[in-house]
């Protein structure tokens, strides 16, 4: 019954005047204690003397009391400031025994008020110990009461460290949960077998399924300042299979007010272990670049197009163009940069594909850069929509790039994607397409094309992680299309920062290609995700085999067969070297492409893409039949010329 009442009234503080209360009584007992230890436990007290001077003690103990406050902190929570609090009245009451003692002494007052000065130093004595001994005791019985419930999340700590006492006290000081701290884990051999504010530091070592099991440990809270993605990854390696939930605490700079809140204390996600460099906006290089330009970003409620012009928005620019078709997504971005007191920029809703609505645009604002965003990237989507895909990706690439051309934009940087190498869907070779236009453009312009290429971005639309957490939401089972699948991943803000700064780097006619680090199996991915849920895989969620999408492939590529790099200034950014084409072959290619695309004929115009680009082999699509009678023409023609 005990044990319930806690666990539903612990979130409830006690009354300061019950606490207020409890102070003076324990007050007065401690007077009445002070005569015993005085006279002796003969009590050969007058109780005349007691009669007058415990109501005046009341008095005295409520005066104190209420002047400092100490009644008003609450009890479970009690620490050096409340003992100090304590310490203040104790000794404001002794200040008035003193004076009352002094006054009857000289006849000022009764000689019943005539406290003897031992009594009145042994009652402040025992005031200071057993009111401050009063709370501790409190909070220790309720602690333990509280630690022993069954839904008591039973926690430790990785780092005891500064950061690691401040989480201590974060998540002791929470009002609305039930939280037992077990101990702390360390590396330094130095603290090991300590205890630190009364709680035990555990080496690394010392935390196996046996310690977990044997404490009920739930979550762990990973403690360390400045920790890197590398070391976060090792650690939440080691504690995963023991199906705990994983925490970590924020910077240090996150905190509120430079307070830690226990709220701030998040699960962590699969985005803080994938190794990505973080972003640095004081680039100088970028803010040359920009200053005082009029910039054009297209798909720019999309989810680079939006970094993009977030990213932008810190430089001393002339003005933002934001070009998109989404309404809604492009209203959230006004209002976003509105809040964070931006104006300098124009929201238009167009399509790109509307060529007269465009070139007003470009008549209007005079862009002096464009970042080209805008596309249709959904795989399977584009392999059942062609026509689509190409009025985007191809027709709406072409208009914008001539545009430029045609009113003299400095910069065009067109943002590609890792499954235009050596495509196999309908989407890559589009943006295949769409590369080699603006690198046969900027032979005969005065404008700089540039491209970037790199493979998928953390949180972006259609991502996988997004759609695995919405399945552990919903209870699995997560698919994976394929167990061996790969991919690579950056982080959206690095993406487009990487993106800005190619453009400023570009001297025209480059394909850029972004360091994407290791790539990532999908998989183990999946099967990470499923335990930073405080899951287990399989028995709590289980993990799916869809089979490849339509056009899919098992690992992407950043370099076609005939390309090579260079480096740049830049460590994560290069330079795709590859052969030159004959320009005009291919601008006809590309205009009989889109006038074909009118047709609305599938098997047509994908036919026509793989003249264009040779290396588009179809993967588990309808439109694999057309390299097959490609193939069969080739080998044809090959036997006649034996022949």
């Amino acid at each position: 019954m005990i044990k319930k009442y806690i666990l539903e009234n612990s979130h409830k503080h006690a009354s300061k005047w019950l606490v207020l209360s409890i102070d003076i009584l324990l007050t007065l007992f401690n007077f009445f204690l002070a005569y015993v230890i005085r006279f002796g436990i003969t009590l050969d007290i007058d109780s005349a003397i007691l009669a007058v001077q415990i109501p005046v003690m009341v008095v005295f103990s409520l005066i104190s009391f209420l002047v400092i406050g100490s009644y008003k902190g609450v009890v479970r929570h009690t620490g050096i400031r409340d003992a100090y609090n304590l310490f203040l009245a104790v000794t404001i009451l002794l200040s008035l025994s003193g004076a009352l003692m002094f006054s009857s002494r000289w006849s000022l007052m009764p000689d019943l008020l005539n406290i003897p000065v031992s009594i009145i130093f042994i009652h402040y004595l025992l005031n200071i110990i057993v009111l401050t001994t009063s709370r501790l005791v409190f909070k220790y019985l309720y602690n333990y009461i509280k630690s022993n419930l069954d839904d008591t999340t039973r926690t430790m700590i990785y780092g005891a460290g500064d950061s690691g006492l401040v989480t201590l006290a974060a998540i002791s000081n929470e009002s609305y949960k039930s939280v037992h701290v077990i101990g702390f884990i360390d590396d330094n051999p130095h603290k090991i077998d300590k205890t630190i504010d009364g709680t035990k530091v555990f080496a690394p070592s010392a935390i196996t399924a046996e310690f977990i099991k044997k404490y009920k440990v739930s979550e762990i809270i990973v403690s360390i300042p400045h920790i890197g993605k590398k070391r976060l990854s090792e650690i939440t390696d080691q504690l995963l299979p023991f199906n705990v939930k994983v925490k970590i605490v924020p910077a240090v700079n996150d905190w509120i007010d430079g307070k830690l809140n226990a709220s701030q204390i998040k699960q962590i996600q699969i985005e803080d272990l994938l190794d990505r460099a973080p972003i640095s906006l004081e680039n100088q290089n970028i803010k040359r670049e920009l200053k005082d330009k009029v910039i054009m970003i297209t798909g720019a409620a999309g989810s680079i197009g939006s970094e993009i012009v977030r990213q932008a928005s810190f430089y001393n620019y002339k003005q933002l163009i934001l070009v998109d078709q989404a309404e809604s997504a492009l209203y959230d971005l006004q209002q976003e940069l509105l809040s964070k007191e931006v104006t300098n920029f124009v929201p238009l809703v167009a399509d790109i594909r509307d060529h007269q609505r465009v070139e007003t645009i470009f008549q209007k604002y005079k862009p002096n850069m464009v970042f080209h965003a805008a596309a249709y990237k959904h795989v399977p989507l584009m392999e059942a929509n062609p026509c689509e895909a190409i009025k985007i990706n191809v027709l709406g690439t072409r208009k914008l790039a001539d545009l430029s051309s045609k009113y003299g934009v400095d910069k065009f940087v067109f943002v590609s994607t890792d499954k235009a190498v050596n495509p196999t869907n309908v989407m890559g070779a589009t943006k295949r397409v769409a590369e080699m236009y603006i690198k046969c453009l900027h032979k005969t312009s005065k404008t700089k094309f540039i491209t970037t290429r790199f493979g998928n971005v953390l949180g972006s639309n259609g991502s996988v992680i997004p759609l695995f957490k919405k399945q552990i939401e919903n209870g699995g089972p997560l698919t994976v299309t394929h167990k061996d699948v790969t991919r690579f991943f950056m982080t959206i803000p690095e993406a487009s920062q990487l993106v800005i700064e190619a453009g400023t780097m570009g001297n025209g006619g480059e394909i850029f290609i972004f360091d994407m680090g290791e790539s990532v199996k999908i998989f183990d991915l999946a099967k990470k995700m499923i335990r930073l849920s405080g899951l287990n895989y399989p028995n709590d969620i289980d993990i799916e085999i869809s089979g490849l999408r339509p056009g899919e492939k098992l690992y992407e590529e950043l370099l076609a067969d005939t390309e090579n790099t260079l480096p740049t200034y830049h460590k994560k950014i290069m330079i795709s070297k590859f052969d030159d084409q004959d320009p005009t072959i291919i601008k006809d290619k590309i205009d009989d492409l889109c006038i074909m695309n009118l047709l609305s004929q599938d098997y047509l115009i994908v036919g026509k893409l793989k003249e264009i680009v040779p290396e588009y082999i179809s993967k588990n699509s309808m439109f694999e039949t057309i390299d097959q009678t490609n193939h069969h023409k080739d080998t044809t023609k090959r036997e006649k010329v034996l022949i």
